[in-house]
């Protein structure tokens, strides 16, 4: 089947919103300060499934499938991260997205060998960030992977698995190397 055809019938419910978020995103990505950031607001207000306060949106953001979006209040996402949230990507308050982080909430078919994975749909997997959490520079979230409360994930983290509670990330793929609630590092990444 084409490819333009199958995403079309794939995401027909969404293709006037991800024309309207690919354009205006587009347009308004690169602005600058504190006025490109109000901008930005009051474009992802209308496109987020939900937002619940104003957003630190820094120039250069892809939020792509932001139907799909829920942000809980005092959120901030730095330059260069990307958020795919075409499977369902849903943050608590005060998450803190660091500069070239990735999250991605659906992942290539890759089971099937009778076809080309080029040619499958994609496996919708929804990712949970709770409240107050930092994900740190060049981390990547897989799709379906839950984050607890007050969890810190390390820079350039592969997080594969849930995290729980205050738990300290890193690595590849990521594993536990510290806890905030007893204020302890088990190693240093």
């Amino acid at each position: 089947m084409n490819v333009v055809l199958r995403f079309i019938k794939f995401y027909r419910k969404q293709i006037i919103h991800l024309w309207f978020e690919e354009f205006f995103a587009w347009l308004f990505r690169s602005l600058p300060g504190l006025g490109g950031m109000l901008i930005r607001w009051g474009l992802y207000r209308l496109l987020f499934k939900e937002l619940k306060s104003f957003p630190l949106i820094y120039p250069n953001v892809f939020l792509t499938h932001t139907y799909g979006l829920k942000v809980g209040k005092s959120f901030s996402i730095n330059s260069g991260a990307l958020i795919d949230a075409r499977g369902g990507v849903t943050m608590g308050d005060s998450v803190m997205v660091g500069p070239y982080a990735v999250i991605i909430s659906s992942e290539h078919d890759f089971k099937q060998i009778d076809s080309p994975m080029s040619s499958r749909n994609h496996i919708l997997k929804p990712v949970v960030i709770s409240d107050d959490v930092w994900i740190g520079t060049h981390a990547v979230i897989k799709a379906g992977v839950t984050i607890g409360t007050g969890a810190v994930i390390s820079a350039g983290a592969v997080v594969t698995r849930d995290v729980g509670a205050y738990q300290i990330v890193g690595g590849v793929p990521a594993k536990v190397i510290g806890d905030r609630e007893e204020q302890t590092v088990l190693a240093e990444v």
